[in-house]
């Protein structure tokens, strides 16, 4: 049996938050030790034990001492007693919550040392001078670390090898008594409504002067505040007649309180202490499906920041308060179903279960050495620092097939996502000298440029999570300025929602062929006037659709699609020019189930309103995206590496794969025998590596797929200080430019910009059916030349710096025999112990943020393999 020895500065019998939820529940496990600071007792020293939860001791030492917590002057009494602990012969895990406690170590012995880092405790009122020096020193000799939110990931992770971002969690269950709104508190029975709440610590983290503007600006709002108050001076707490102090409530009864709350708050102070803090308290709040205002703190603005209001200052968390008790039944039932996403997503039996599963894998300081930290890179060599360029990787030299339990053929976000998600049995190859794919970024005399535009996006909690974890605070969330150009004017995307600003006619025409759509338009008609346009193309983005309504009539290429749903005159001035100039391809040639399931119909009245007024910057999850402050897309990539613990093979080129002896062999030689196979190159490149071995049929077949390439070119001005290039995110080129698109990455972070400098890429796409028209210096030349032409360069912007990137694999090209193609090779390799996963691989249009999850589903898929093996043959 193996016991947990827990060193804490924190009482279990204070507020219940972190500590009791993991440890109570790794009780499940191990028997838990928990040692309390000391307390001043005039006599001899003893510990005193009590036994709060199953399996779990309190260890509280009476001393006389009047030192306060693990001070100098305690240790010599507290070693003898700390040493008498865990029975003898028996295995110690040491758990620190404090740095403070670390003499205490010598006394254990342990087979594995924690430090759980739920706070910087340095960044608190009044720290021990020591506490610095000592949390050094803990990381030097601690096996794991777990940290307790995003940013103090990225505090932390830099410091040690084995770090795991472990946020703060939620007990749906017991919060969930709240939206049973007849509970009651005794203690606020008598308070009328509104009621504005928040319980928690009152301390150095809490803001008393903006308590005391939100209770003046609204008399009639009560402010219910419940929780001890520590460290402060209570004559600091604002006193008003609608401020009601509860003090600390058990945990018990939250629910109680909540349940008869109308808004719930969060008003910490934005000062060092709060630097770093994970509030449980906002997944509490979400549980309750209350509406939530907090202040602009790190962990809670990212990524709850689509759910909480976020406000700064007392004007604005006094308005955002208001608009929280003004909300709609439609606005309220939007809140509580993106509530119950995120708190679905987690819980602390799934984090106290992750834990157990680090503890168990993780090897004993016996069997590796004293105080050698657990790594999953090779002896002697450092962990990969996140934002670096490449990791330290194993060369992995033989003269025969080595056996691996995983390969994972490329490194770009799927590859990536299915080794974070792997374990230690994997090994990642990629042909290149960085991990990315196609999100890498290249740097060019203080430039940095990605290979096209990329952006983080996604409604899916679990990617929102994984961004946290691999970014930590390097990321900015800001709001999309997509815009078109057309007819010498900038309107805003969707292109139909925003024809303001265009001439009179095309206005005309767009809103009179969308009525014509909706009410007028047969099939024959849209078939002659389909084959009357020449030039096309829109982006297969989110906004296509636009429309909650459906229509009858069958849709048999995304040209009739592009008719029916919005009508003769937007497809003439943006959506058949835009697409034929984006897929290269007559669109006729081209079906729709990359746009959904259905075919809808165009929202006339926001298409009549964008006519006639300016449209309002976008809102709503769908106009926020978030990109790394520095280091481009390839900092999301590079996130990635200090997580993964099994091999990564740069300049591994993959050139033979032999699926049915499981080898798979690289250009320099070397040959790799797998269990199982994972899959993100190009499905088509996959097929000609496995070469006659395929059947005809299935080589056929991959020769039909087809695909668009893009090249960027991209370019880096030297500009004047006051000189604005662009307040746009991305814009789209629907005429007669080289590029289809220009991707912004100034604007996106301006870390990606020298001093003086402004960056962005222009995007060129071709194919067999549509060439490059130029190349080399030729073809830079021609996009400046348009950028000229359309204002992106002006007169007296100097030319830094011109380069190209080549992407042979861009989209996936969904003709009218893509499924079939893809099916036939899918149906053969699947006998193979082959996984097929990401865009083009699975040749699917995804964005990033399915890529991540497309290379957890991998992973997922080998690994509940594994374990049916495994079952088998223990039965």
């Amino acid at each position: 049996m193996t016991t947990i020895v827990v060193f804490s500065h924190l009482r279990w019998d204070f507020v219940f938050q972190r500590p009791q939820h993991l440890l109570s529940r790794l009780a499940q496990h191990y028997p838990i030790l928990f040692v309390e600071e000391p307390e001043y007792d005039d006599g001899a020293p003893f510990m005193q034990r009590s036994n709060p939860a199953p399996n779990v001791t309190v260890c509280r030492a009476h001393t006389p001492i009047h030192a306060i917590g693990f001070h100098d002057d305690q240790l010599r009494l507290l070693q003898p007693l700390v040493a008498q602990l865990a029975p003898p012969g028996e295995q110690v895990i040491a758990w620190f919550y404090t740095p403070m406690a670390l003499p205490l170590l010598q006394s254990l012995q342990p087979a594995l040392v924690l430090y759980d880092c739920m706070d910087e405790l340095a960044s608190f009122k009044n720290p021990p001078k020591q506490l610095l020096q000592r949390e050094s020193a803990l990381l030097n000799i601690a096996d794991l670390v777990f940290a307790g939110g995003p940013s103090l990931y990225e505090a932390k992770k830099h410091r040690h090898p084995n770090v795991h971002c472990f946020p703060s969690s939620v007990d749906v269950v017991h919060f969930q008594q709240a939206l049973d709104r007849s509970r009651s508190h005794p203690q606020q029975r008598e308070i009328p409504h509104p009621r504005l709440g928040f319980y928690g610590v009152l301390d150095e983290r809490f803001d008393p002067e903006l308590v005391g503007e939100l209770a003046d600006a609204h008399p009639e709002w009560q402010l219910v505040l419940a929780g001890p108050v520590v460290k402060i001076d209570e004559q600091r707490l604002p006193r008003r007649a609608n401020i009601h102090y509860l003090g600390q409530q058990p945990y018990a009864a939250l629910p109680d309180l909540l349940a008869g709350w109308d808004v719930c708050l969060m008003p910490f102070a934005i000062n060092e202490a709060t630097k770093f803090i994970s509030p449980t308290k906002v997944l509490e709040y979400m549980a309750a499906q209350l509406p939530i205002v907090s202040t602009p703190i790190a962990d809670v603005a990212n990524p709850y920041g689509h759910v909480v209001a976020i406000a700064s200052g007392a004007r604005e968390f006094v308005a955002a308060c208001e608009a929280a008790l003004a909300q709609t039944p439609a606005q309220r039932e939007h809140m509580v179903e993106a509530m119950k996403t995120v708190v679905a997503a987690t819980s602390w039996d799934s984090t106290a279960r992750h834990m157990h599963e680090l503890l168990d894998s993780t090897p004993v300081r016996g069997e590796r050495g004293a105080m050698q930290r657990t790594a999953s890179h090779d002896a002697g060599q450092p962990a990969p620092q996140a934002g670096s360029a490449a990791p330290n990787v194993n060369p992995l030299r033989s003269q025969g097939p080595r056996h691996v339990g995983t390969v994972i053929i490329g490194g770009g976000p799927t590859g990536l996502s299915a080794a974070y998600h792997l374990g230690a049995e994997a090994l990642l190859l990629d042909r290149n000298e960085t991990v990315g794919g196609w999100c890498r970024s290249i740097e060019d005399k203080g430039f940095t440029f990605d290979h096209a535009g990329h952006i983080m996006f996604s409604n899916d909690p679990y990617v929102l999570k994984m961004y946290e974890v691999l970014l930590g605070d390097n990321v900015h969330w800001q709001n999309r300025e997509a815009w078109i150009y057309s007819k010498g004017v900038y309107t805003r995307y969707p292109f139909q929602g925003a024809l303001y600003g265009l001439p009179p006619k095309v206005i005309t025409e767009c809103v009179m062929g969308a009525i014509e759509a909706r009410y007028t338009a047969n099939d024959a008609q849209l078939d002659d006037e389909a084959r009357a346009i020449d030039d096309c193309c829109a982006d297969g983005t989110a906004d296509v659709c636009n429309t909650d309504r459906s229509v009858r009539g069958k849709v048999n290429n995304f040209e009739q699609f592009i008719y029916k749903v919005w009508g003769k005159g937007i497809a003439k001035h943006f959506a058949i020019p835009y697409n034929r100039k984006l897929w290269t391809v007559p669109l006729a040639e081209m079906e729709t189930s990359w746009l959904g399931g259905r075919v809808p119909l165009p929202n006339l009245e926001e298409i009549v309103q964008g006519a006639l007024e300016p449209s309002p910057k976008p809102v709503g999850p769908n106009a926020r995206f978030g990109y790394p402050l520095e280091g481009g897309f390839q900092a999301l990539m590079n996130g990635f590496l200090p997580h993964i613990k099994g091999k990564i093979e740069l300049g591994a080129e993959v050139v033979q794969v032999l699926p049915r002896e499981h080898i798979v062999a690289l250009a320099d030689g070397r040959r790799f025998r797998y269990d199982d196979l994972i899959s993100t190159m190009p499905l088509p490149e996959l097929i000609k590596a496995i070469g006659d071995e395929a059947p005809e049929e299935v080589r056929n077949a991959a020769r039909g797929l087809r695909h668009v390439s893009i090249r960027c070119v991209n370019i880096g001005l030297g500009i004047d200080n006051k000189r604005v290039v662009t307040d746009k995110h991305w814009i789209y080129y629907p005429e007669d430019t080289i590029f289809h698109r220009i991707f912004v990455q100034g604007n996106a972070a301006p870390a990606c910009n020298p001093p003086g400098g402004f960056g962005f890429t222009c995007e060129i796409s071709y194919s067999p059916t549509k060439p490059l028209p130029l190349d080399g210096e030729e073809l830079i030349a021609r996009a400046i030349e348009d950028c000229r032409r359309v204002g992106m360069i002006r007169e007296g912007d100097r030319i830094l710096v011109s380069n190209q990137v080549d992407m042979p694999y861009a989209y996936v090209l969904y003709d009218h025999q893509r499924a079939l193609n893809v099916e036939t090779c899918k149906a053969w390799l699947k006998q193979f112990d082959i996984t097929l996963v990401g865009r083009y691989s699975e040749w699917e249009y995804y964005n990033s943020d399915h890529a991540l999850l497309a290379g957890k589903r991998g992973a997922e898929i080998v690994l509940d393999k594994r374990a049916r093996t495994q079952k088998a043959s223990a039965e």
